[in-house]
């Protein structure tokens, strides 16, 4: 499977961004998909995940501000951001989960400033 993720830059205070990730290669045993991010001097942190029958999960703090969603016939995940904060600031990584193995893209840099 490969991941690219795209989307990210920097955006003030209060904003909105929607990140992409596209998935090719063995999609088919794909049962999850998610964005983790890192922020500096931070462990990687989950932020969203969607199952193969869209069920959807958030970390609590961007519960009500994040979106994730799926599109299939694009192989294309997204995670719309609004009412970005500072603390948003991050490295966002999509992740690909199939059985035995998961998957990650290189990563897109979000910064939240004014």
């Amino acid at each position: 499977v490969q991941v690219v993720e795209s989307g990210g830059g920097l955006v003030q205070p209060g904003g909105s961004l929607r990140l992409s990730c596209a998935v090719s290669g063995s999609i088919f045993s794909i049962y999850a998909m998610g964005w983790d991010r890192q922020a500096p001097g931070k462990q990687r942190e989950l932020v969203a995940t969607i199952t193969s029958n869209s069920r959807t999960n958030y970390a609590d703090s961007v519960k009500g501000r994040f979106s994730i969603s799926r599109d299939y016939a694009k192989n294309t995940m997204y995670l719309q951001m609004n009412s970005l904060k500072p603390e948003d600031t991050a490295v966002y990584y999509c992740v690909v989960d199939r059985p035995g193995s998961r998957s990650w893209g290189q990563g897109t840099q979000v910064t939240v400033s004014s």
